[in-house]
């Protein structure tokens, strides 16, 4: 009787892509089916969620629903699996979840109702002189 060993290969799973790989990646899925009026919001510092938010517009729910899954699929070729993904169903605002960076897809009708674009850089520009003074100098 002889005892043989068997060996099982493994491979460690592979890292996860730069944050600029991966943003690349899904630009390229919103530009294949194209996605209308992109927006990149850098949140790192304001969110412990995410370091990128991308929301575009769909001109459809059909639409919405393609986006998404394009976006999920050229993930997918990273070897990232999203996180989550909502409304898929009723497909009017479509959430993926990439970790590092999350889309929002959304009807027109949604996104301006949400306005996630002003709701995620309120306070980044510094507030402008509408009164047309001259600013105070100190003599």
């Amino acid at each position: 009787m002889s005892t043989q060993a068997h060996v099982i290969k493994t491979q460690l799973p592979s890292p996860p892509p730069s944050l600029p790989v991966l943003l690349a990646h899904v630009r390229n899925a919103l530009d294949e089916l194209k996605a209308k009026d992109a927006v990149e919001i850098d949140v790192r510092g304001k969110s412990s969620v995410t370091d990128y938010m991308i929301v575009v517009s769909g001109t459809s729910t059909r639409h919405v629903k393609s986006i998404a899954d394009e976006v999920i699929k050229h993930a997918k070729k990273l070897d990232v699996m999203p996180l989550g993904v909502e409304g898929e169903r009723e497909a009017e605002w479509v959430l993926v979840d990439l970790g590092d960076v999350v889309v929002h897809v959304m009807l027109p009708r949604v996104r301006e109702f949400y306005a996630l674009e002003r709701l995620w850089t309120v306070g980044d520009q510094p507030p402008s002189d509408d009164d047309g003074d001259e600013p105070a100098r100190d003599a």
